[in-house]
């Protein structure tokens, strides 16, 4: 399973961005499944839209649509602990759409974060391993 924050998924859809092909090959051949959250959908969805216009925000409905990426509900416990990691890296600035992703991987026992921005990812300590393996590997 590869948890896939918001960045990759702006990435995928902007062939001018940096991190664009390594995206892309990540996203188009990782086993997966490929999972991730309402809110990273709404942050993805909202930069698409206003970077690249409606039809990059179509194709990030379509990948849902298809079943190539997976939308995972965030249940009670889930808020709990994205309550538990903001107020603990409240220094850190950690968001709630981080949040849910790292509570979502704990849930679901996954490892692996896709991730343009590695800054939170690399601080918090996940209670179900050592750390998270981050995704695509960046120059």
């Amino acid at each position: 399973m590869l948890i896939v924050d918001t960045g990759p998924l702006v990435a995928l859809g902007d062939r001018d961005d940096k991190s664009h092909a390594a995206c892309r090959e990540l996203l188009e051949t990782d086993p997966g499944p490929l999972v991730t959250t309402a809110l990273v959908i709404a942050e993805a969805g909202y930069m698409l839209s206003r970077g690249l216009g409606v039809a990059a925000e179509l194709a990030l409905i379509a990948m849902i649509r298809d079943g190539s990426l997976g939308v995972e509900a965030l249940t009670g416990a889930d808020w709990d602990r994205v309550d538990q990691l903001i107020g603990r890296y409240a220094d850190l600035g950690l968001g709630v759409t981080d949040a849910s992703l790292i509570a979502v991987a704990e849930r679901k026992g996954s490892t692996r974060i896709a991730t343009v921005d590695r800054r939170h990812f690399t601080v918090v300590r996940p209670v179900h391993c050592d750390a998270f393996e981050l995704v695509p590997a960046m120059g």
